[in-house]
């Protein structure tokens, strides 16, 4: 029979904190896509989608279009999403028109996976075991495996199904002129959903069969996402920020940006950069599509040896003498890149953690302040950078190594707002920085940090024995090619104290104390081992 699949993404999202600040909870991601990819590849290539759209609703329409060309979607426009007189009922109704016939409702915050919906030829419910069912409404079956009735979140017992957001509606006309009855009842009513409807369709004799799933993964607040995330089939670690995100399907990426002018250009510096990067697809306002490119993560295979033919391609592919601008225009440019920038990202992880800038002991050393170990940087020395064409995140993740050669991933979108030109030394100094502080540090939780009594600092990181002899080599090759190392670990430790505030607690933590540690050492000329 033909049917349609309601998924209704309007609302805000707010379970999901800071994750949903920019962007709505249907992309954030899951495994390697976000959480309404799973629901969408669920159903067949000819189903047809119903989507409501909401709080970032053009996000949702963009995206669902970028990725599946091929599929059939509806896009709804809810008039009110958040306040007063919203609910799932409400947003349902807005939907009715585009839903005159049996269809399913599948919640944009539940994942099944390996389990095929069966189409709605009969009434039915979906439902899983859970631990605790103080989050979730539940159901109890009968011998028949039909729904008894609905209970009340955290009125589930050991018997009980938790209700997942998983319905087919055979007999719609009944369902819509329930909810139509419900909402005129309490238009005000924020609990209105489907359940509210499903419990009046068994009162009135309707029988609705229950399904018990047995791959349930739900990612309607931060601790099921944790969990979703380590189940899913498809585990993907990355280093996630709340702005930004990477989806990855087969033969092409989906880069996301809250920020519309980072995309455009990304965009342009892709352009620009040419054969060196994958080629872009397609663009939307919040969204660049750009060919998957087979290859081997530098971060994978990084050998002493090879790293001789990385920095020579580089020079001879990427680091080409650049002229955007003036010497003197370049160099103001690295100023604010390298001092300004730093001293509004500290003041940024400060008013976010709490803490102070003040004298610390780390790993038994006193190290004054952070503001007392800026001053002592000759910032006119530190900017006066070589103009290059420019990655911007050249890091060993961003590197892939093909049969003819090297392609770079995740280009930066400017330097200082210049397109075709950047400070080669922040190149050098964000691949040196990898070599210490990269992806498997972070996913595997190889660091920590430790604070007592406010002003005493312990720091650990545990790393990888071959990437400190790939470290000394960087070294060597660098000093070889005439660059100044000391210029180079200085911009490392600062963009480690960057880095701080743009990540998650407790990783910003070690981030600014370790950028802070290694800052003091460069300045004395000094060593000492974590």
């Amino acid at each position: 029979m033909s049917y349609k699949v309601l998924i209704t993404t309007s609302g805000t999202g707010s379970r999901l904190g800071e994750l949903t600040k920019h962007t709505n909870k249907a992309l954030v991601r899951v495994g390697k896509k976000p959480v309404i990819s799973y629901i969408v590849e669920s159903y067949p290539v000819e189903a047809e989608f119903v989507v409501t759209l909401g709080y970032k609703g053009e996000q949702v329409k963009d995206f669902l279009e970028l990725a599946y060309p091929e599929r059939k979607f509806t896009f709804i426009e809810i008039d009110k999403y958040e306040g007063p007189g919203t609910s799932l009922g409400y947003s349902m109704l807005q939907a009715k028109h585009a839903l005159e016939g049996p269809f399913i409702f599948h919640a944009c915050d539940t994942i099944i996976e390996g389990f095929e919906a069966p189409a709605p030829d009969y009434n039915w419910a979906a439902g899983a075991s859970v631990d605790d069912f103080k989050q979730y409404t539940s159901f109890r079956l009968g011998n028949d495996q039909k729904i008894l009735g609905f209970k009340s979140k955290g009125l589930g017992g050991l018997e009980d199904l938790g209700h997942i957001g998983l319905v087919g509606i055979h007999d719609y006309e009944r369902f819509w002129s329930i909810l139509e009855d419900l909402y005129k009842r309490d238009a005000n009513n924020s609990s209105l959903n489907d359940v509210a409807v499903l419990s009046q369709m068994i009162e009135g004799g309707i029988s609705i069969t229950g399904i018990k799933v047995n791959t349930w993964l739900d990612i309607g607040n931060l601790d099921a996402l944790a969990v979703a995330r380590e189940k899913i089939s498809d585990k993907f670690d990355n280093l996630d920020k709340v702005d930004e995100s990477l989806f990855f399907f087969n033969g092409f990426a989906i880069k996301f940006f809250s920020d519309s002018e980072k995309v455009r250009n990304r965009v342009c510096r892709g352009e620009i950069l040419g054969d060196l990067v994958p080629r872009t697809l397609e663009v939307r306002t919040n969204f660049y599509k750009y060919e998957y490119v087979k290859g081997e993560r530098y971060s994978d295979i990084v050998t002493s040896e090879d790293l001789e033919y990385l920095i020579s391609w580089a020079q001879d592919k990427l680091w080409i003498p650049s002229n955007e601008v003036t010497s003197v225009q370049f160099k103001k440019i690295c100023r604010d890149f390298y001092e300004q920038k730093t001293k509004e990202r500290i003041q940024k992880f400060l008013g976010k953690s709490g803490l102070k800038d003040e004298q610390t002991k780390i790993n038994g050393i006193d190290i004054p302040t952070l503001g007392e170990l800026l001053s002592e940087i000759d910032f006119d020395w530190l900017s006066d950078g070589l103009q290059t064409g420019f990655h911007g995140d050249f890091i060993l993740e961003n590197i892939l190594k093909t049969n003819d050669g090297y392609v770079l991933l995740d280009w930066r979108q400017d330097f200082g707002g210049l397109l075709r030109g950047g400070d080669i030394y922040y190149d050098l100094a964000k691949f040196y920085h990898n070599l210490v502080v990269n992806h498997d540090v972070i996913s595997e939780n190889k660091f920590s940090v430790d604070i007592d009594s406010g002003s005493v600092i312990k720091l650990y990181i545990k790393r990888k024995s071959h990437l400190e002899e790939v470290e000394k080599t960087f070294h060597q090759i660098i000093q070889k090619r005439g660059f100044d190392i000391r210029k180079i670990e200085i911009i490392r430790a600062l963009i480690w104290i960057n880095m701080a505030p743009l990540h998650h607690c407790p990783f910003d933590i070690f981030l600014f104390y370790f950028g802070k540690y290694n800052l003091w050492q460069t300045l004395r000329n000094q060593r000492v081992l974590l």
